[in-house]
């Protein structure tokens, strides 16, 4: 707003001056009587016409260069106004509107003759004029719209910034989500077990009680520092972000002992070759599958045993193929409530890893199959 006032007193201060020096020039080489007052009217409605020129720029342009058909003193607004159609209108608009100035200004040389230039001299200036007039007009328009141009493309890269950064946000909560099911799920199913055997068999013998009460104080200890690693693992610039060792393909068996504690009957056949050599991310991812398939037996088939077979070698594939008979009575619940979504984020993950994960329900039993590769 500022620029553009700024602007507009511009305009009406070249005018003036313009017009007072027109009518001096014109005072000087004999104008008298009607004519010098004709001049003086035609310098006025001139300057009059400055805010339809500003407003509507091809109409107040027009009406100057009708002005300027009678007298000198119209010629600095006229060609003000060309200027101003020149800048803001199209090249076609702008060509007409200096063509009717310079048919003009023909008619002002031809009826008040300048007696210093011949009038074919005063035709070709009058032309030249108009058509820099036009140049400077179309360099400031094609100035302006470049100008507005970066703009707008400054505009845009804001907006896709801010887009970026919502994208970012909402991909790590999706990913801290991931991570908090992996990682807690399974610890907190086998709380989960142990508290349900303290529940229906209060008679057991005080060992029993207590080596229970004993595993879900050690699982709770477990369950909090699995989950102060996965909030060291998203920080990304924590110092110690590298500092805890993450599951990899070796803590497997571990981690099938565990289930087995909590009354799971798992048998594991491992036939891979060199485990050490398996990336450290695919075994993790490899930890993870094995992870969310013991938790969901112990949720939907916990009386029913489950077979794990681990098979792979550097330069092909690891695959990891779970299966575990479905229970009798299906139409029951899980023994421990789940979201339902950690099948659907393990897809994810494993795709992710460049693998394929499939699992599916046929006939009496359920299946998990998944493929990782294993560069050499």
């Amino acid at each position: 707003m500022n620029s553009e006032v700024r602007d507009v007193k511009t305009i009406l201060g070249v005018a003036a001056v313009g017009v007072l020096v027109a009518l001096t020039i014109v005072s000087r080489h004999g104008a008298a009587g009607g004519l010098l007052w004709l001049d003086i009217a035609v310098g006025v409605a001139g300057l009059a016409l400055l805010p339809v020129l500003l407003r509507w720029p091809v109409a107040g342009a027009l009406a100057l260069s009708l002005l300027a058909a009678l007298s000198p003193a119209a010629t600095p607004t006229a060609t003000l106004g060309a200027l101003q159609v020149a800048q803001r209108r199209r090249l076609p608009v702008a060509v007409a509107v200096a063509a009717s100035g310079v048919a003009a200004h023909a008619v002002q040389g031809w009826w008040r003759p300048s007696g210093g230039i011949s009038y074919g001299w005063w035709l070709i200036l009058i032309t030249v004029a108009y058509g820099a007039l036009l140049g400077w007009g179309a360099l400031g328009r094609s100035r302006r719209a470049l100008l507005e141009s970066l703009r707008e493309r400054a505009r845009r890269a804001e907006a896709e910034q801010g887009r970026r950064v919502a994208e970012a946000r909402m991909l790590e909560r999706t990913r801290i989500a991931r991570e908090m099911h992996d990682v807690l799920a399974h610890r907190l199913s086998l709380l989960a077990t142990y508290a349900g055997a303290l529940e229906y068999r209060p008679d057991a013998p005080p060992e029993q009680l207590a080596r229970a009460a004993g595993v879900i104080r050690t699982g709770a200890h477990q369950a909090l520092d699995e989950l102060r690693d996965v909030i060291i693992l998203l920080r990304d610039d924590d110092e110690d972000s590298g500092s805890r060792p993450q599951p990899v393909l070796a803590d497997i068996p571990h981690l099938v002992e565990e289930s087995r504690d909590a009354g799971t009957q798992v048998e594991l056949r491992d036939e891979v070759t060199q485990p050490s050599a398996l990336p450290a991310a695919a075994g993790r991812t490899a930890y993870r599958v094995v992870q969310e398939a013991l938790t969901n037996a112990r949720k939907h088939a916990a009386d029913r045993p489950v077979h794990l077979t681990l098979t792979g070698r550097p330069g092909d594939s690891l695959v990891i193929d779970i299966r575990n008979p479905l229970p009798v009575d299906r139409s029951t619940g899980p023994a421990v409530p789940g979201s339902g979504t950690g099948l659907v984020g393990l897809t994810e993950r494993v795709r992710l890893a460049g693998g394929r994960l499939d699992h599916e329900a046929t006939g009496d039993e359920f299946r998990l199959h998944a493929w990782l590769p294993w560069p050499a």
